[in-house]
């Protein structure tokens, strides 16, 4: 695939979106020492937003808590400096419960909070963000989160709605719910974890966008000798060992993990978009040359052998 080519925009699911098959994550644009191990400053978050409105990626994911606001801060602040969004390009963000509060008047506030951030008064896709963290909130009662959303839907203020989160069998819940047309999984569908495999399966029967996210599995495929941490945990020592494996088998390719971590999730026909974060301007010009390399079925077959044992993976099936 080529960034130029006519597959790099497609429909996202049923939705009537037309999106990038590589959408850029907005988590890293606000700064998360905690996460990354270094700031990303205020003029550095912008200028990144200028690259990605100046780049064949037409779809940035952000979300209400992430850095508390300073995301969708300095998404708007990049957007106001490049004169608009460029036709094509839009922006989807998530609400998020906070200070304990995920209720649907929270639900509601956060909406409020990310539209005057952003200056926009529809979104064309809001997401429920991490609910599997707040499952004694009465998310899906009447007149909880999933109910507000509905209502926001039907008054215009949303075009549609998405559930994003991690946890398999939480993801399986929400889509039980038959509200939601597009589901984000992160970390889960990677060359160390397939615990979203059946997940993804049910997603793409069911016509919904799929959306595959932090496919580096937030950092370790991108360098396995940086923190050995995979989804932002400590990772288990299979998984580090695959991750350096798979970096060997990489270079005998002649490519690297990051690309070959792409790659699997671009070769997927269930997944209408990957997403990943940029904080630098260098792996954003990088992207269309690792969008481009395709890998023999070889290669495949040999990172298929590396995959650690399911019981390795964030959410091993049952």
């Amino acid at each position: 695939m080529r960034v130029d080519s006519p597959e790099w925009l497609r429909p996202l699911g049923s939705t009537g979106l037309t999106v990038s098959a590589v959408a850029a994550g907005g988590a890293p644009l606000g700064s998360m020492p905690e996460v990354l191990g270094y700031e990303v400053p205020f003029e550095q978050g912008i200028d990144i937003v200028l690259g990605i409105l100046d780049s064949p990626v037409h779809v940035i994911d952000t979300a209400n808590g992430y850095s508390d606001g300073e995301s969708e801060r300095r998404i708007a602040e990049g957007v106001r400096r490049a004169g608009g969004l460029p036709p094509g390009h839009w922006i989807a963000t998530k609400v998020d419960g906070k200070d304990g509060d995920y209720s649907g008047d929270r639900v509601r506030r956060s909406v409020e909070e990310s539209a005057e951030r952003l200056g926009m008064e529809t979104f064309p896709l809001v997401y429920l963000h991490d609910p599997e963290f707040a499952l004694d909130q009465g998310l899906d009662e009447p007149g909880g989160a999933v109910d507000t959303l509905v209502e926001l839907r039907d008054a215009g203020v949303i075009e549609h709605l998405g559930v994003a989160g991690g946890d398999v069998e939480v993801m399986h819940r929400f889509l039980d719910l038959g509200v939601f047309e597009v589901l984000l999984n992160h970390n889960r569908y990677t060359l160390v974890d397939r615990s979203a495999d059946a997940l993804f399966d049910r997603a793409a029967a069911d016509g919904l966008g799929v959306v595959n996210a932090a496919y580096l599995g937030g950092g370790l495929l991108a360098d396995p000798e940086g923190p050995r941490r995979y989804a932002y945990r400590p990772a288990a020592d299979a998984t580090v060992e695959a991750a350096l494996a798979l970096r060997e088998l990489c270079r005998e390719h002649g490519t690297d993990l990051p690309t070959a971590a792409l790659q699997l999730s671009l070769r997927d026909p269930r997944i209408h978009m990957s997403v990943v974060g940029f904080t630098k301007r260098s792996r954003l010009e990088a992207l269309p040359a690792s969008v481009a390399h395709e890998l023999d079925e070889d290669f495949w077959t040999a990172a298929e052998a590396l995959l650690p044992e399911p019981r390795y993976w964030l959410d091993p099936p049952r």
